[in-house]
Formats: structure tokens, C-alpha cells, sequence
């Protein structure tokens, strides 16, 4: 009884003709046998069931061939039979994955000194990627100068994992995956062979699931040829390897289109409820959104029913939908409830028509935008010139509209302000109290009863308040009244008259002039001289004498005159009292004075701080 053979081992290439989707690779090797130059050492990598094994055995077989004909090996002599059967002295298979020591490529390095009786020895290594560091070092020098007809052929399905060094030494060839057609064509031909009816749909399903690789394809045929008897359709196939139908994929497209969202859940329930794998199933559904698109670019060489249902998609829904499938395979593999991701995803594609695109949503508010602007328009609007030209001759015309009425604004009058009984209260501090005598004629001038109201109003020069007589005894000098009403207005642009009265009648204490030059010199460093006259000399009641001497000391922060006077202060009554006491003084003479000497020194500090002249006396 003859042991059964796999379709993969039965099938596969004996020659360079039967190898495919790698043409490039085939004509190289052929021409090389032809001009005789082949190299010392090849590297083949690639996918898995691409052939590179298969290459190399065929390019040995065509090296050590006895009769070969267009450097086709005739699969006939008994180099070709014992390659075929692995039976072979001169070409020696090695698998990488076992045989991955130093001491195994020791024993390579002491056999490959060795005559062969063929052609060329040749070294096979399969996944030559397993090697050890160490065992790559060991081979390095005789892959660089092997002896006379010796040969290496290396394959591996992980190129980078190869050190440069010995991918340095060698004649790289890099095999592509097989296209879906193309292995569609080779399953027909074994199927033919071996007198077995398949649905091209069943074959195209299994080189879908194949992934470009040949034998895989293969060995699924040989599963399915198993699984049941000819007849084989598209449905047995998709059952036996536990893969969903493209009517599936089709009844999705359908439900979107109708907004049915119900469709996802019942497609979920069938998946799991059948085994299907469900990342797979997410494969095949980016697969098929990629078929989509593929025809909305332009590409029509597919079927009836997937032409029909591109109509339902448009170009950027695909690659929104390609790039979120793309996501979801990566996210599903961690999840704890698959049903409900594939639900969630089922859902996102069904929802996904309904979407409106960017553009079309632009393009919409535009026309909207136009359409109101249209509509706000006046009808009968007048050319922009004329409307120009309108408001250029309004604005040439004078105004005619009449004046509004101003109200009068009031004049000064000659009678003396209502000064309000309440103690004015400045910024930084309260100002003492003083006790004011009705006045009983209007005599003064109203300048200075301004003069007075201002200087008790100012914010940081705060002048001690004293007592004040009836203003019948208060002759003013005019030139020191306009010089102090200068002062409290304007301190910095007018400048005073300076109508100084004669030195005789200049009765000054020299310590408040030297304290007042003092001050406006230097207002913070230099302290004021107080040098004062006895009483007696000055004749000036107490309270007045205290007060100037307070404000020429304190330029800046006035204090409270209850910090400077004496711990007693003499009342209004001892007042009149030391006045009517002294017969040799005359009241009138005393108060003239010390108004001269109150102005003067007032002028004196206009002067000094308007010219900026220092007056030394």
C-alpha cells in the first residue's frame, strides 16, 4: 500500500518553471548557471511558502545536474533523484533551528574540504536567522573564501535578525507573496488533476486566508478535500475553515444603506455563535472596505456584485472606515467582550453612510451664507459711488441743526461763600477743630476768603487753622492776596507779583525765615534752625507762633497741632485777656504786624519755589 502524500510535497517545484510569482529571481539564477557565474554564497528571504527552499534545491539540483537541458534540471539522473530525496552526499540540508552551535559549524568547517563527487558541494542551511551570534563568527571566514566548488545557500523568513557581515558575503534575493490569481490558477490545476469540483468562490476564499503563500493555500485545499466530498461550494470551504462569506460582507453594505442597524447585531451573533475567529473576520471586513475603494479609484476587474456595491460608498468613507477597521484590530486582541467590540464596529460602519462628508457640509453653508446675504440686500440698493458721493456732500454741508441751550454757568459773586461750619477732613488726616467768629461786616475781599477755603482743602499741605478776627480789623495787603490765591490755584505755571513792602515795616522772626529758605532748598536733609525770640520781642499769641513754626518744620506730613503746643493751651479767653493786659501794646498795631509778617512769609515761599531762587536775608 502506497503511503499517502501530501498536495504541498506532491505539487511542489522541481524545476524553475513550476515556481511562481517569482520571476525575477528565476531569470537571475538561470542566466548565472548560463555565463557561469555564479557566486560562492545566495541568501533568500521571505514570507513563509514563497519557495525559497524550493529555489534552492532547484538551483542545486540544476548546478549538479548530468544532462540538464537549458539549465533546467532533468529530475531523471541520479543527482537529481538523491537531491530530490534528500539523499544526497553533495548537497547536505542543514536546519538552522537545531543545528544553531558553534560546534555544529566546526563540523561544517571540517567537512567542507572535502571532494565532491558532483559538481559542487553545496550547504543548504534553512532559517539560517537561528544561528547564534557565535556560530555566525565561526562561519564568517570560510564564507568569505570557501574552497574550490563549494556553495552556501542560505534562506530565512527574518532578514534582519542575519548579521551584516553575512549578508555582506552574499547574493541577496528577497521573495514577494504570491498573488490571490495566481494561486487561484494553481489550485485549479491541482483540483483538475486530481478529478475534484471546487467553486472558484471556495478557491478564492482559500488564497484569501492563504495570505500569499503558496504551500499554506495548498495545505488548506488538502483540508478541505478531507472535510468533505465533490461537490465542494464556497459555503463548505467557508465552513471548514471557520471563515465568514462574502454575502455577509454584502448584507452589511445593505443594511447601511438602508440605515438598519439591526444588521450589526444579528451579523455579530452569527459570527460568534459559529466559531468564527473574530479578529479574522475584522481582516476579511478591512479587506473587503479596501475592494470598495479600490473600484471607486478605478479599478473594476471584480465581480458583478462588489461593482453594484461600491454605489453605496464614497471614496473617503472607505479610507475613514479602512483606517478605523485598521485601529480596531489592534484594540480587539486586548478586550474583555469581543461581541461587543465587533457589535460597536459593526455599528460605527453602519452609521458611518449617514455621515456627512466635510466638503459637501462646507459647500452647503456657503450656499446658505450666499442665500441670506441675498436676501438681507435692499431691493432698490444705489450704485456705491452715488452712495459715496451722498455722504461726501452731507459732510461738506454745515450743520443746521440748532445749538442746544447751555446753561448759564454762574459768576463769582462779591459776597463771601457760606463757609460750612463742618471741620474739613483731609485725604491723609483729620485737621483740628477752631472755634470761628461770626463775621459781622462783609468787608474782605473775596479772594482771600477763597484763598482760605483752598488752602484748607488741599491734599498733602494741610495749614494749621487759627483763629481768626472780624474781617473789619483784616486789612490784606493786595499784592500778598493775589500772591496767595496764585499759590493755591496754580503752583506751577502763573507766576506771583512780587510787590514786596518796605524792610521797615518786615518785622520777620529770623528763625521762621531761615526755616522756611531751609525747607524749600533742601525739604528732606537739612533741618531748620529753631532759633526764636523771646515773647516779649515778638508780641505774637502763642497758638500763631506755634502754628508757623509746626509748618515750616513739617514741609510734607502734617501733624496734628496737639503734638507741638504746650500741654496746655491758652483758651480764646486768655487770649483777649493777654491783649487787654498790656497797655503799652496797641491790639490793632500787634495784628497789622503779624499779618505782614503771616503773608510775607507765604510770599517768601512762592517766590523760592515758583524762581527757584533762595532769598537770604
Amino acid at each position: 500500500m502506497t503511503e499517502y502524500q501530501v498536495i504541498a510535497r506532491k505539487y511542489r517545484p522541481k524545476n524553475f518553471s513550476e515556481v511562481l510569482g517569482q520571476e525575477p529571481i528565476v531569470t537571475t539564477l538561470k542566466n548565472a548557471i548560463l555565463q557561469k557565474h555564479t557566486a560562492h554564497a545566495y541568501l533568500f528571504s521571505g514570507p513563509r511558502g514563497t519557495g525559497k527552499t524550493t529555489l534552492a534545491r532547484i538551483f542545486a539540483k540544476a548546478l549538479n545536474c548530468l544532462s540538464s537541458e537549458d539549465v533546467e534540471p532533468c529530475n531523471s539522473c541520479k543527482n537529481c533523484l538523491e537531491i530530490s530525496s534528500g539523499n544526497s552526499l553533495d548537497v547536505l540540508e542543514v536546519d538552522g533551528a537545531s543545528n544553531r552551535g558553534i560546534e555544529d559549524i566546526r563540523q561544517i568547517n571540517e567537512t567542507v574540504s572535502y571532494t565532491p563527487s558532483a559538481n559542487y558541494k553545496i550547504y543548504i542551511i534553512d532559517e539560517v536567522h537561528m544561528l547564534t551570534k557565535e556560530a555566525f563568527n565561526a562561519l564568517l571566514k570560510t564564507l568569505e573564501e570557501p574552497p574550490e566548488r563549494v556553495k552556501f545557500f542560505f534562506a530565512t523568513t527574518e532578514l534582519h535578525k542575519v548579521l551584516p557581515t553575512i549578508q555582506s558575503r552574499c547574493q541577496k534575493f528577497s521573495l514577494k507573496q504570491i498573488d490571490d490569481e495566481v494561486i487561484v490558477e494553481k489550485l485549479l490545476s491541482i483540483t483538475s488533476d486530481l478529478n475534484v469540483q471546487i467553486d472558484r468562490e471556495g478557491l478564492q476564499l482559500i488564497a484569501e486566508r492563504a495570505e500569499g503563500g503558496l504551500r499554506d493555500a495548498e495545505s488548506l485545499l488538502d483540508q478541505i478535500l478531507t472535510f468533505h466530498d465533490s461537490p465542494i461550494h464556497k459555503e463548505h470551504v467557508a465552513d471548514s475553515l471557520g471563515v465568514v462569506t462574502k454575502d455577509l460582507f454584502f448584507t452589511l453594505d445593505r443594511g447601511g444603506k438602508e440605515g438598519d442597524l439591526k444588521v450589526a447585531f444579528d451579523i455579530s451573533k452569527k459570527v460568534v455563535s459559529e466559531g468564527k475567529d473574530i479578529p479574522h473576520f475584522l481582516v476579511m471586513l478591512t479587506e473587503h472596505i479596501r475592494n470598495i475603494l479600490l473600484i471607486k479609484l478605478g479599478n473594476l476587474n471584480f465581480s458583478e456584485e462588489y461593482l453594484s456595491t461600491a454605489n453605496f460608498y464614497r471614496a473617503d468613507q472607505c479610507a475613514d472606515l479602512i483606517e478605523y477597521l485598521v485601529n480596531s484590530q489592534e484594540k480587539i486582541r486586548y478586550t474583555l467582550s469581543g461581541k461587543t467590540h465587533l457589535e460597536a464596529i459593526l455599528l460605527h460602519v453602519l452609521r458611518s453612510h449617514q455621515r456627512i462628508p466635510i466638503d459637501v457640509l462646507v459647500r452647503k453653508l456657503s450656499q446658505l451664507e450666499n442665500s441670506l446675504s441675498d436676501d438681507t440686500q435692499p431691493p432698490h440698493s444705489p450704485p456705491p459711488s452715488l452712495v459715496t458721493t451722498s455722504i461726501k456732500d452731507k459732510a461738506s454741508q454745515p450743520d443746521q441743526r440748532p445749538a442746544a441751550k447751555s446753561e448759564p454757568k454762574e459768576r463769582p459773586s462779591n459776597k463771601a461763600p457760606e463757609i460750612d461750619q463742618t471741620p474739613t477732613v483731609s485725604p491723609k488726616e483729620t485737621a483740628p477743630k477752631e472755634e470761628r467768629l461770626p463775621p459781622k461786616e462783609p468787608e474782605a475781599a473775596p479772594a482771600a476768603t477763597q484763598s482760605a477755603v483752598t488752602r484748607a482743602n488741599a491734599p498733602k499741605e494741610t495749614v494749621p487753622k487759627e483763629e481768626r478776627l472780624p474781617p473789619k480789623e483784616l486789612e490784606v495787603p493786595p499784592a500778598a492776596t493775589q500772591s496767595a490765591v496764585t499759590r493755591a490755584d496754580t503752583p506751577k505755571e502763573i507766576e506771583p507779583k512780587e510787590e514786596r513792602l518796605p524792610h521797615k515795616e518786615l518785622e520777620v522772626p529770623p528763625a521762621a525765615t531761615q526755616s522756611a529758605v531751609t525747607r524749600a532748598d533742601t525739604p528732606k536733609e537739612i533741618e531748620p534752625k529753631e532759633e526764636r525770640l523771646p515773647h516779649k520781642e515778638l508780641e505774637v499769641p502763642p497758638a500763631a507762633t506755634q502754628s508757623a513754626v509746626t509748618r515750616a518744620d513739617t514741609p510734607k506730613e502734617s501733624k496734628p497741632k496737639g503734638n507741638h503746643l504746650p500741654p496746655k493751651a491758652p483758651t480764646k479767653a486768655e487770649k483777649c485777656g493777654n491783649l487787654d493786659s498790656n497797655p503799652e501794646v496797641s491790639p490793632g498795631r500787634l495784628l497789622d504786624k503779624k499779618t505782614q509778617s503771616r503773608y510775607d512769609t507765604l510770599l517768601q515761599f512762592a517766590a523760592v519755589e515758583l524762581e527757584g531762587k533762595i532769598i537770604r536775608r
